[in-house]
């Protein structure tokens, strides 16, 4: 099974309190929680590239470990990979990195924040 940009667009909007915006442009979907960016998702022509924060350490063990996990396009490349979606990435994977994202985001949010996420 292949993980797609439709597959990752389903799953971001069905998290807690995120938001979509196109600050960027049209081709450039944003991804916030409570107003905290935590992933973005374009279109490189046919395929889909996903930005997501992660932990500096793990970011560049994936990075030597998968071809499709880059330093992140435009983004600070300690704290963020981007994601090739061209099908070479398991989806469990790239579900659980999303997850890692939105956690770390949240993580960093003051306890009155982190409280109405019920975190």
């Amino acid at each position: 099974m292949l993980y797609t940009t439709d597959d990752a667009w389903n799953y971001l909007l069905a998290m807690s309190k995120v938001t979509e915006e196109t600050p960027f442009g049209p081709n450039v979907l944003v991804y916030k929680v409570l107003g905290k960016m935590f992933a973005t998702l374009g279109f490189e022509g046919e395929v889909g590239r996903m930005n997501l924060k992660c932990d500096p350490d793990q970011a560049l063990e994936l990075r030597d470990e998968y071809e499709a996990i880059i330093p992140g396009y435009h983004m600070n490349k300690k704290h963020w990979n981007t994601l090739v979606l061209d099908g070479s990435l398991p989806p469990k994977l790239v579900g659980e990195l999303i997850d890692h994202s939105y956690d770390l985001v949240v993580k960093g949010m003051p306890k009155k924040l982190r409280e109405e996420l019920g975190k």
